[in-house]
């Protein structure tokens, strides 16, 4: 493995992989918080549109997080065979 290998591999598992689940985590509290404001605004329209924005994006959060770590996996599997 040369320098270089080494490199992107360290970048790899200790500043992309670490970062990504950060991003997901914080996907996930939006997502999470969003179904705690819908249940909780029930009766209020305005509250029930709030959390499903935030579920919906929340959602759309965890599906980028999802796609960019496979990406880097395939990427990664390609160079590395």
């Amino acid at each position: 493995m040369s320098s270089v290998d080494s490199f992107l591999s360290k970048i790899a598992s200790v500043i992309v992989n670490p970062l990504i689940r950060l991003l997901f985590a914080v996907a996930l509290v939006v997502f999470l918080w969003g179904i705690f404001n819908y249940i909780k605004g029930a009766s209020n329209p305005e509250a029930r549109e709030t959390g499903r924005r935030h579920i919906i994006w929340g959602l759309i959060g965890m599906l980028i997080m999802v796609s960019v770590f496979g990406i880097i996996k395939l990427a990664l599997d390609t160079i590395y065979g």
